[in-house]
C-alpha cells in the first residue's frame, strides 16, 4: 500500500464515502457566535437567512456551521468529568496581539500555563479553542 501526498497529507489511497462539508457548533445564539468566529479566522458570511443555522467559510473554502441548541451547556475544562469533545487549534504568528483580539472579541483565556506553544481560550459560549504558535526552529 503506498502513500501519496494529498494537501499537504499522507493518504493510504482509500477513498472515503464522502466529504466533510462543514463543522457544526452548538450554541444559543448562532448568529452571536458565527460573528466570533468570523473576527477569530478572518472568514465570511456565507449562509445566514435563518436565524438558527448560520454558515461562515475562510478563505480555502472550509465551513464553519452554527446551530441553535436551546438547552445548550458549554463544556467544563479543564474538567474530565466533563469532556471538552473537540476544539480548534488556530495557528498565530504573534501569541501576544492575537491574545488581545481574541479577548477584545469576546473570548475568555482558560489556560495560560501551556508548554510554551499554545494557550487555551473559550469562545463566547464556551468551547474550547487553543492559539498555538511555530517555535523557530534552531
Amino acid at each position: 500500500m503506498s502513500s501519496t501526498p494529498r494537501g499537504g497529507l499522507m493518504t493510504n489511497g482509500n477513498t472515503g464515502v464522502g466529504s466533510l462539508r462543514s463543522v457544526v457548533l452548538d450554541c444559543p445564539e448562532p448568529r452571536e457566535l458565527a460573528e466570533f468566529y468570523v473576527g477569530l479566522l478572518g472568514a465570511e458570511l456565507i449562509e445566514d437567512a435563518e436565524d438558527d443555522w448560520i454558515v461562515i467559510a475562510d478563505q480555502e473554502g472550509r465551513r464553519l456551521a452554527f446551530q441553535t441548541a436551546p438547552e445548550y451547556r458549554p463544556p467544563r475544562f479543564p474538567d474530565p468529568e466533563a469532556s471538552q469533545q473537540m476544539h480548534f487549534d488556530v495557528l498565530v504568528d504573534d501569541i501576544e496581539s492575537a491574545q488581545a483580539r481574541v479577548l477584545q472579541l469576546g473570548a475568555r483565556l482558560v489556560q495560560a500555563d501551556t508548554d510554551d506553544d499554545f494557550r487555551v481560550f473559550a469562545d463566547p459560549v464556551g468551547h474550547i479553542f487553543c492559539l498555538i504558535w511555530l517555535k523557530p526552529q534552531s
